[in-house]
């Protein structure tokens, strides 16, 4: 049902945003060059005529900007690159976006424009980027940053925005993975329609927290408040600015967003969330070699197994997994049956077969409790 589910979300959101990777460049009026494989000849061939529309209705290039982060001697620099109507604001600079937007669907409609110069600035450092076919930037640069929250300034021909990035500490050794959908925000995102209605029609001041998460999260930085913590999630990347913003209206910590993109990729009609997840989680153990990581999620999807392939193949990475488990009705809706656990279940027997504490409950109170009963924290 959850890979349904992806796949159904993928289609409406193929359906729903126009992907303007064919948007012509500031300044030369002319569209790249569009995808070759035919599987994303259709987007392209939307993609191409609604841009040179909005191009001749004054829409004009702006950088998005996304939180990235670091440590001592680089950071990860992220945005993307996107056609906005001349009244258009550029997304805040800070680590969580407050800007107030409507409905969902509001959201996931972007232009995304392929091949703008972007310069980022940081300190004394400039450093040029180039979007790629999606619009993305996504790129690690040298620069020697202390512990903590900076900006690196964002510049294209037609403005510039500042994008926050938190360097981790050469002497912190643990910090959080955390998952969004049915994790720290209420979704139901297994069941197809329903995330759909979730996330096209559902008011984004609607959206409920899950009991307890912020509060999980507070306990454990409390003390370390240099430890990084990292939102892992197969959901759009058109979402983070909403996102940003459920995260600061709940008292969620400010942290990375690390998303992905929905529709076609260059062989495939569907990207897979599952494939997106297992890649990030293994940059991040080889970015930051000295943390351990309490990885959070949910037993909807596939957090479990996810995290359990984490714990096994590394273990001295991994200081405890968090799974919060949903209810009874929950799990019908994400199953068709509660008896459909037996693959969660599994993977968390194996995690913990591994060494690696492993802690399940209803809510973020419960699982703060049982963390610190088994004696984990970040020290």
């Amino acid at each position: 049902m959850a890979r349904a589910r992806e796949r159904v979300a993928a289609l409406v959101g193929t359906l729903v945003r126009v992907s303007f990777s064919s948007a012509p460049s500031p300044g030369t009026g002319a569209p790249t060059v569009p995808p070759a494989h035919r599987r994303s000849r259709f987007v392209a061939g939307v993609s191409h005529r609604a841009a040179r529309v909005l191009w001749t209705q004054g829409w004009r290039t702006r950088i998005e900007p996304y939180a990235g982060y670091g440590a001592p001697g680089w950071v990860r620099v992220m945005g993307r690159t996107v056609l906005a109507p001349p009244s258009g604001r550029s997304a805040g600079g800070g680590p969580h976006d407050v800007e107030p937007r409507d409905r969902g669907w509001r959201n996931l409609i972007t232009a995304q424009v392929q091949g703008v110069e972007v310069f980022a600035r940081a300190e004394a450092g400039l450093f040029r980027l180039v979007s790629d076919d999606g619009g993305y930037l996504d790129a690690v640069v040298p620069v020697n940053l202390p512990p903590g929250w900076h900006q690196v300034e964002l510049a294209c021909a037609t403005g510039r925005v500042r994008a926050p990035v938190f360097v981790v500490g050469a002497d912190t050794t643990a910090g959080i993975v955390s998952d969004i959908d049915d994790t720290v925000m209420i979704t139901s995102a297994p069941w197809p329609l329903l995330a759909v209605w979730n996330t096209f029609v559902v008011h984004e001041t609607t959206r409920r927290p899950v009991p307890g998460m912020a509060e999980l999260f507070g306990y454990l930085l409390d003390e370390h408040p240099g430890a990084p913590v990292v939102y892992l999630s197969a959901g759009a990347w058109n979402a983070a600015p909403a996102i940003r913003r459920f995260l600061n209206r709940f008292g969620y910590p400010a942290g990375p967003l690390l998303l992905t993109d929905w529709g076609p990729t260059r062989t495939s009609w569907f990207r897979d969330g599952a494939d997106h997840k297992r890649g990030m989680l293994r940059r991040l153990t080889a970015e930051f070699p000295q943390i351990q990581w309490i990885l959070v999620g949910d037993d909807g999807q596939r957090d479990p197994e996810l995290y359990a392939e984490l714990a096994v193949e590394q273990p001295g990475r991994v200081r405890a997994v968090a799974i919060r488990q949903l209810s009874g009705a929950e799990q019908a809706i994400v199953h068709g049956s509660p008896a459909k656990l037996s693959a969660a279940h599994e993977a968390l027997q194996r995690t913990a077969a591994a060494g690696v504490p492993v802690i399940t409950a209803r809510n973020g109170i419960r699982l703060a409790e049982g963390l610190r009963e088994a004696g984990v924290d970040l020290s």
